[in-house]
């Protein structure tokens, strides 16, 4: 199975009209990929609080249309990263998307855990409530963003709910770079799956991003890391890895649920 990851710089300059018509010239150039995955919040910035609102689009705005047509063109699954989406009730979501080698919308997820603690997307966006996975042909794929990352309880519900790969979308800063890369290899270590993770180039709102795109095994070995700037990394990995991983070290087997919690001494 292939893979393309495509870390996108995020230029200020840039209209997010633009960048909508690059990225998808972008995915033109890598069909005959099994599955294709953008960053987060590629179309305004990650860390571009001020202009949420201004962006903000309905679930099947401007970014659904063309990611839909540029996923049909290339002929591609297309894990198309996450936007500033405004539901009915005008709450705003991060939402990342997922398409068919059709066009056809396959899954949508609104990011569970928001990053910024009292300020940004904490304060701002509202909270998604369901984990979401997609069967591909070849996988089943557990969709999470960012900040989720750091929350291994959601991933292992992922893999109970049967995801074989793991994937996140990202715009992580640069300064917490070392995170990025051990946090990716301890998912696929303690859940025995891929993780395919990708971030962001470029400067979100003074914030340098990390890039350093991931591919990692089950067994935490890295396959490929992109650098700083905008590139494409390419990867071929066999999904049959992940059961034949389980069945040769069965961790996942040995996990004990519904213990009691900690007694209360004194």
């Amino acid at each position: 199975m292939r893979a393309s990851l495509i870390q996108i710089a995020v230029d200020p300059d840039e209209s997010v009209k633009a960048r909508r018509g690059r990225v998808a010239s972008l995915i033109a150039t890598q069909r005959g990929a099994d599955l294709v995955v953008l960053p987060e919040l590629w179309p305004v910035g990650a860390f571009a609080y001020e202009e949420f609102e201004a962006e903000a689009e309905p679930l099947r705005g401007p970014t659904h249309e063309a990611m839909a047509k540029a996923a049909a063109d290339a002929g591609v699954w297309l894990y198309a990263g996450s936007f500033v989406e405004r539901a009915d009730d005008g709450t705003l979501y991060n939402t990342t998307l997922v398409f068919t080698p059709e066009g056809e919308r396959a899954a949508a997820y609104r990011k569970i855990h928001r990053f910024g603690f009292d300020k940004g997307e904490a304060v701002m966006m509202g909270a998604g409530d369901e984990l979401v996975t997609v069967a591909l042909p070849q996988t089943t794929i557990g969709l999470a963003t960012c900040y989720d990352l750091r929350f291994p309880e959601m991933f292992r519900g992922l893999v109970d709910a049967g995801a074989e790969t793991l994937v996140v979308a990202a715009g992580w800063p640069e300064r917490r770079r070392a995170h990025w890369t051990l946090l990716a290899q301890a998912r696929a270590v303690e859940n025995q799956a891929y993780v395919l993770a990708v971030g962001c180039a470029g400067t979100h709102a003074g914030v340098p991003q990390a890039g350093h795109s991931i591919v990692v095994d089950p067994w935490g070995e890295v396959l490929a890391q992109a650098g700083a700037g905008e590139e494409v990394l390419s990867v071929e990995f066999d999904p049959s890895r992940v059961a034949a991983t389980r069945e040769q070290f069965p961790a996942l087997k040995d996990r004990r649920l519904g213990l009691a919690p900690p007694a209360v001494l004194g």
